[in-house]
């Protein structure tokens, strides 16, 4: 019996190299890639097999211009931008990647906290503005002080690891404690208020879920201990922007090292939104995004944090792995 062939388009930001790489695993099925995200006037009625990145949202209104689709690939762990519930009503199988190198993204968390910690960026502006002057760039050391996480799954837990290095003092909080992790890596769970009191330095990696969403805001913020850095390399949607932006004015928080952000597909110039009703949801959340990007404590970079030549080689044969077992009828890393 012959083998059937798929329609494949794949919406990914990929090096030519990466192209070709994936071009070569799919042999056989008929592929289009994009370099662009995901949107409606650029699908293929005929598609059967949608890869994505979470910068592409799979909604209803996309579920409903692919009529043959049968499985989305997310080339991500999170899968908080596709519309579950529709995929399920459809039948269509949606899976990720669990881990892809839970080093990768801890290791970036590591460095965001060391960056704003010792005020990195403003080093390295100042030397290149011609300015060989130390004055005002204070910052302190991570020895003894008390680092609270947030969410001790396989990312989580290699930041622990990583960061005990530093001689700290490690708390967390999960909804699933690993009490053999704690014991391993000789930290202690503790009650998220408690975490949020303790900590000097609060790192994130929880997924985004409703229970989890907003859960640093304003209510949050005033239980932090004044000068907190936080670390936020899990999703944008586990901050309220508002409520940090808040705080940073307060003088609560301390700095904030960002990979994400919420509602990333909003950002836009700050002079766009000089004209625009600022009353709209989406508009003020683009502009506390960008109040955000702007603050002199806070360093903010575009979600880059998995972007290493080893994850991202990880991340496709992951999910080259699961379209074939798809056709092989072994359903693998499905998200449920």
């Amino acid at each position: 019996m012959a083998k059937k062939t798929y329609h494949c388009q794949f919406f990914l930001t990929l090096t030519p190299d990466l192209k070709k790489y994936i071009r070569g695993k799919l042999r056989g099925h008929k592929l289009t890639m994009s370099d662009q995200i995901l949107s409606l006037d650029k699908l293929d009625k005929k598609t059967e097999v949608l890869g994505v990145f979470v910068d592409s949202k799979i909604d209803k209104k996309v579920f409903a211009a692919l009529p043959k689709l049968k499985l989305v690939l997310t080339l991500s762990t999170g899968f908080d931008h596709i519309d579950m519930r529709e995929a399920k009503r459809r039948g269509v199988v949606v899976c990720n990647v669990p881990t892809y190198g839970s080093n990768t993204v801890a290791e970036f968390a590591i460095a965001l906290t060391l960056a704003v910690n010792r005020k990195l960026y403003h080093c390295f502006k100042r030397v290149k503005e011609g300015q060989y002057d130390y004055h005002g760039l204070r910052g302190s050391d991570l020895q003894g002080k008390t680092i609270g996480v947030l969410g001790t799954g396989k990312i989580g837990a290699k930041f622990i690891q990583m960061v005990r290095g530093f001689e700290t003092e490690i708390l967390a909080f999960d909804a699933f404690p690993n009490k053999q992790l704690a014991e391993n890596f000789g930290f202690r769970y503790v009650p998220l208020s408690m975490l949020l009191k303790k900590s000097d330095i609060l790192s994130l990696h929880l997924p985004l879920l409703d229970s989890t969403k907003h859960i640093i805001n304003k209510k949050a913020i005033k239980k932090m201990k004044p000068g907190v850095i936080i670390i936020n390399t899990a999703r944008g949607g586990l901050i309220d922007s508002e409520a940090l932006v808040w705080g940073l004015k307060q003088n609560i928080i301390g700095g904030a090292g960002l990979d994400v952000l919420e509602g990333e597909d909003l950002l836009e110039d700050t002079l766009k939104l000089l004209n625009v009703d600022c009353s709209s949801d989406e508009t003020r959340l683009s502009l506390m995004n960008n109040m955000l990007i702007d603050h002199p404590n806070t360093i903010v970079s575009p979600h880059n944090a998995f972007n290493t030549h080893e994850a991202v080689r990880r991340i496709i044969d992951t999910s080259i792995d699961n379209f074939k077992a798809f056709h092989l009828g072994n359903i693998q890393n499905e998200v449920k």
